[in-house]
This record gives C-alpha cells, structure tokens and sequence, in this order.
C-alpha cells in the first residue's frame, strides 16, 4: 500500500507557465489547465523522487466512482496515474479521453 502525505501546494506549471493553487479538499498533484504533472514523488506527497520530468496526460482511466489520468514522463518514460480535481478544465480532459496515446 501507497503511504500519502498531504501536501496541498500552489506552483507555476511548467508546461502553460500558468498559476496553479492549492486544491484546499486533497493534496494538488497536477495542473487543472493543462493536466500536466511533475515527476517528483515516489509515494504521494514525499517529494523524494529525482526524476524530476514532466508528466504528459496521456489518457483518462475509469478509477472507482471518478476517474484518473494517465501520464507518461517525458524525462524516464514512467507511467503514472492521478485522480482528476474538481477544478481540472473538462474540455482538456475529454480531449486526452478521445486521443490517447
């Protein structure tokens, strides 16, 4: 099982260079424009990873009641998965959903 620190961050993206706030409700893992990510944690929230790459939205997974998006690092080819947030763009998640990689 994943160990999950809570860390609720602001940041700017890497990607649309837009700013990004803190989810408030979980630990904001992805900007909500772009759906971009960092390669940064190992387990979520710890910040250990050295990676350190840019994490493409690649595809969009049913996940329980929600769903997640797939991403693939740009840097070490990693597949990871997030739960979308209440405020990710939903014209920029149907579009990963009708083209994924």
């Amino acid at each position: 099982m994943k160990r999950f620190s809570k860390l609720d961050e602001g940041f700017i993206c890497e990607n649309c260079h837009k700013e990004v706030f803190p989810l408030k409700y979980s630990s904001r893992d992805h900007c909500p424009y772009c759906l971009y990510s960092k390669h940064v944690d190992i387990n979520p929230g710890d910040r250990a990873n050295e990676c350190r790459g840019l994490l493409k939205p690649i595809g969009i997974e049913k996940f329980k009641d929600t769903y997640k998006v797939v991403y693939k690092c740009d840097k070490c080819k990693n597949i990871h998965k997030n739960i979308i947030a209440n405020d990710d763009d939903i014209d920029t998640l149907i579009e990963i959903s009708k083209n994924p990689e």
